[in-house]
Formats: structure tokens, sequence, C-alpha cells
């Protein structure tokens, strides 16, 4: 029976591979470069021109703004692609495999940590999740691990804060700073590591607090440092003027979010994230409450009498329970956000499938006999049903055919290159914002927004026809004369 199991976990295992790097190649190498991607991408290649830590301001009139508020992914994502960008290799390339370097860090993480909690079925399980979650609905997706986005790099900095929190509080600290420079959503895990640090604390009552407070300090200080580092870099690139308006124009950006008022409500953000699997919502829910519920029962059942091994298991337990319902909480709330999982998905990434490990801890400490222990397997056989049948669908829909694909928007963005490079043309204005952005960061040109003050005169790229003098048309693009 043991070596049944072997070949069965290791077929598995292997089969979980192959899955993540069928998504992951299509990822990189298929999928086309959008819009929220390509605007990442002007901060490295203006930093690269000599232009400082800028955007192209495309959201921000449409001028070289330094340390731009609306580029929410942050320096520990932008300046390696930087690095990757002055080697030569191609864009998109350098831009996407920076993300993707940290989708295999994230992964690496799980493994080792649902191999913690739980054993070799819990990482198994650990690292099944990501690969059943997809944020690719809607128009602000994460198309695929290798998106030059923020929210994969933050899960994975977040799960080896969880790593390494029970011996390196002070490491932990540093990772959640950095995590913070990732992407500023971040910061909403400070609560659960706190929950998880006095967990991990001696002492009851006033005792406790004072020993969870006396481990607090030096990781605190060290969240803060990636933070001040930068806020120090913008303050001397910017002067002091500048450097209020840049706080300025942050703090409002933090409260709108960077949207206007979308009048959603909690429902249709639940909704919303129950959709965001590759599976029928009402599994998903079925998958999460099945986990939820399993884990409870587990911090429940061990809590008083827990091993020191234990306690470690329920500080993550509880950390992963207190960051889903910060993360989750906040966005179902915020009824101007948009109804884009984006938002929570740094937490989907690193809390649920520590969820689900821990689940499958729980079962192994429930009674031998009796039906605790039936409704104990029953379920953990159900999460992981749904959980591997989410996966497999994920896997099947990276083969299906889109109308766009990475190999025809370059095509596409060739001739339009070409009319650039001959004209020197600097700017080009995206009509409208969306589908224009990316060919015009593959053409080389800056990026602004066709409405905006500062690209009168300048020449416009668009999807649809023109409604003056056409400059350059392609397969998918043309450039229009300004009106």
């Amino acid at each position: 029976m043991t070596r049944a199991r072997t070949i069965v976990f290791w077929v598995a295992a292997a089969a979980l591979l192959i899955g993540h790097v069928i998504v992951a190649w299509h990822s990189l190498v298929v999928w086309p470069f959008w819009e929220d991607e390509a605007f990442n991408l002007t901060v490295p290649r203006n930093l690269l021109d000599g232009l400082g830590y800028s955007s192209d301001g495309a959201l921000s009139g449409s001028t070289m703004t330094p340390f731009d508020p609306r580029i929410s992914t942050g320096p520990v994502v932008l300046l390696p692609v930087a690095a990757l960008l002055a080697t030569g290799i191609d864009p998109v390339l350098a831009s996407r495999l920076v993300p993707l370097g940290f989708w295999i860090v994230l992964l690496l993480g799980l493994a080792v940590l649902g191999r913690r909690i739980g054993g070799r079925w819990a990482a198994l399980l650990a690292v099944a999740v990501p690969l059943a979650f997809t944020a690719d609905a809607g128009i602000s997706p994460i198309q695929g691990p290798a998106d030059l986005l923020g929210e994969i790099p933050a899960a994975a900095l977040i799960v080896w804060a969880l790593l390494v929190l029970p011996r390196r509080a002070w490491l932990a600290g540093l990772f959640i700073g950095l995590a913070i420079q990732t992407k500023l959503i971040a910061i909403l895990v400070l609560p659960a590591f706190a929950v998880a640090l006095w967990v991990l604390s001696d002492g009851a009552g006033w005792a406790r607090v004072r020993e969870t407070l006396r481990r607090s300090w030096l990781p605190l200080l060290l969240v803060a440092v990636p933070t001040l580092l930068v806020e120090l870099a913008a303050l001397v690139s910017l002067g002091f003027s500048g450097y209020v308006k840049h706080l300025r124009d942050l703090a409002y950006f933090i409260r709108s979010g960077g949207q206007d008022d979308a009048a959603t409500t909690v429902l249709q953000k639940l909704d919303t994230l129950a959709g965001s699997w590759s599976l029928p919502p009402a599994l998903a829910v079925l998958g999460a409450l099945l986990a939820v519920a399993l884990a409870v029962v587990g911090i429940v059942r061990r809590w008083r009498t827990a091993t020191e091994t234990e306690r470690v298991v329920i500080a993550y337990a509880l950390t992963a329970l207190v960051g889903a319902l910060a993360f989750i909480g906040w966005w179902a709330t915020a009824s101007r956000l948009p109804l884009w999982v984006r938002h929570p998905a740094p937490a989907v990434y690193a809390f649920f499938p520590v969820i689900a490990a821990v689940a499958v801890w729980s079962v192994a400490r429930l009674p031998r006999r009796g039906v605790l222990r039936i409704f104990g397997v029953v379920a953990a056989s159900l999460l992981a049903a749904v959980v591997a049948g989410g996966a497999a669908v994920h896997v099947a829909s990276s083969f299906e055919p889109r109308a766009l694909t990475l190999e025809r928007q370059r095509a596409a963005v060739v001739p339009l290159t070409a009319w650039v490079t001959e004209n020197g043309v600097e700017w080009l204005a995206a009509d409208p914002w969306g589908a224009a952005v990316p060919p015009i960061v593959l053409t080389g040109a800056h990026v602004g927004l066709f409405d905006a003050p500062a690209m009168a005169g300048v020449p416009r790229l668009t999807g649809l026809a023109c409604t003056t003098e056409t400059l350059v048309d392609s397969d998918l693009y043309r450039i229009c004369a300004a009106p």
C-alpha cells in the first residue's frame, strides 16, 4: 500500500509540474502583451534611457512622471526588469521573465511550507491551488504567471515571510517590506503577521503581549526599510516641493484606488471571486468552505494541547485566515473599487494554498475512528478533487485559440515600428486607453493618452478607423494624423 501511494504521489506530482510548465509557457510567449504590462514597462525603459525612475505618465497627464503613483507594481519587480533590458534581451521577454521567476519562487515556497505543515500530500495540494485559480476575466486581468504585474511577486514574498517567521522574524519583516514595494496592497498582511507573532510568543496574558511586542520591533523596523529607501530616492530625485506633490498624489491614489466610484456591492465582489476559478462558482465556494472548515476544526482541537511544531502550524493557519479575510474584506467592502479580482489576488496565491495544506494537517489529527474522521476524510477528498479539477481545466484552457496572440501582435507592430523609426517619432497617443497602449510601447515610442492636453498635435495609434489621415496601417493597428 505504501509503495502504491508513493507511485500515485509521484504521478500526480509529475502531472502537476507539467501543468504548471504549460501554463507558464503560454503566459511567457503566447498570450498578448496587454496595457498594464506595457505601462509598467515604460519605467525600466525610461530608467535605462537616463530619464530616472519615471513612467510615460499616460494616466497622469501624458508627460514623464517620476515615481508615478499610478504604477502600483514596485521597484522590486521593475528594477530587475531594467537589469534584463540592459542585456539587450527582447523587451517582452525581459518583462515577463522576472514575474515568472517570482512564480517559481512562490511554488517552491508553497511546496516547502505545505510539506512542513502536513507532509507531501499537503505540499502537493498547496502547489495545485494557484493552478486552479484564474484571474484573466474582466478588463484588468492576470493573464498568467508571467504578466508584468506585482501581485504574484508580492504573494511569493509573503509566502517566504511565512516560512522564515518562526525562527527569523526579522527576515520575515524584510520580506514583507519588499512585498509592499512589489505591490502596495501587500501592507494588508501586517495584521495577519501580528497574529502569528502573538501565537508564536511564550507566556500568557500581558506577559505574552509584552513578549510579542519585544519580538516585533525589529521585524516592524525592517518592514519599513524598503519603503523608506524608495521614498528617500523619490525625495532626492524630486526635491522638496515635488516630493510633497508626490505624497499627495500617492495618498489620493491609495484612497481612491485610482478609480472613479464603481458602485459595486459585497455580493458582486464575492461572486466575482467565486467565478475566478477554473470551475463552476458553486464548486469553488464548496472547496473554500471545506478548506476553511477543516482548518478551523484543526485549530480548535489542538489549540490548548499543541506541541511546539503544531503551534507553528496554528500560527501559519491563523495568518492565512486573517490575511485572506483582510484582503477579501477590504476589497469586497470598498464600493468604489471595480470587480477586479487582481485586488485580492495576492491573498489568493499566498494564503489559500496554506489553508488547504492546514486542512490536510487537520484531518491527520482527527480521531482514527468515528463520524468526525469520516467527515474529515470525505471533506479532504472533495477538496483535493475540486482543486485537481480546477487545475486540469486551467491547463486545458491554455490550448484554446485566442483572437490575439503575442506573435500576431508583434507582426502587426512591425510596420508601425518602421514608420516611428523612420520619422523619429518620440510620442504616440493611445486612442483609447487599452489595446492601443501595448503596440505603442512595442514600437519604442513613449505612450500618452489621446485626450491629454500634452498630446495635442501628436499622432494617434488606434485599432479603429482613422478619422484623419492614415499615416501607416497594419493588420490590427493604424497610426492616424493628429486632429
